[in-house]
């Protein structure tokens, strides 16, 4: 049994979800973080000094923090092939694009946009930032829309854990008040994503409680 301590508004701790939904793992999740409290206490700290969001535990084993690592714990466990293949070669190439997408994708999304459009009072808004942030973006999702224009999914022909860490930020990206760059085949393969029952049921989560006003 999979234990996960997080609130399901964390796009982290979505990520996670996601891929132990998708690979139809029985867990327990508990709400940590934000409204919730509980991430600064000395049992929470115990597992995850660093106070964040998500930690997993898998049975009886040591907490695991950090969503890569939490992410290829649960491939490299439970997930079969193509998600993730035991033939090194062929699980590189996943897990090459699986770091491209949370270098380049999530931290170039969450904090430069998401947490100044949603996460900041409009008066304390920097729209310039906001500006150079989108623009940075759109130069990465640039190399997304290549790859997708001929490819069903991230990583090649069949859905990945590259997938997980790529597209758990899009329906932020697709449902905020931005101008976004046109990016077609991305947006066929965000619209792809969401007629997952996985997805739908763990990602696209309201964000309103994060609003601020």
């Amino acid at each position: 049994m999979l234990t996960i301590w997080g609130r399901k508004t964390s796009s982290n701790v979505q990520a996670a979800m996601w891929c132990v939904a998708e690979l139809g793992l029985p867990f327990t999740r508990h709400d940590v973080g934000h409204k919730y409290g509980g991430n600064d206490t000395p049992e929470f700290l115990t597992m995850n000094p660093n106070g964040t969001v998500p930690v997993l535990q898998d049975g009886d084993g040591e907490p695991i923090w950090e969503t890569g690592a939490i992410l290829r714990h649960l491939a490299n466990r439970y997930a079969p092939a193509p998600f993730w293949p035991s033939e090194l070669e062929a699980r590189t190439q996943i897990d090459k694009w699986t770091e491209w997408a949370k270098i380049n994708i999530a931290a170039g999304f969450t904090v430069p946009i998401f947490w100044q459009v949603v996460r900041t009072a409009p008066k304390d808004r920097n729209e310039a930032a906001i500006k150079r942030g989108i623009d940075a973006l759109g130069k990465k999702l640039d190399i997304a829309e290549a790859r997708l224009a001929s490819h069903a999914f991230l990583a090649g022909d069949d859905f990945t854990l590259a997938d997980i860490q790529f597209a758990h930020v899009l329906f932020r990206y697709f449902d905020i008040e931005i101008d976004r760059p046109q990016h077609p085949s991305l947006r066929r393969y965000y619209d792809r994503m969401t007629e997952r029952p996985a997805f739908r049921e763990h990602v696209m989560v309201s964000y309103e409680d994060l609003r601020v006003t």
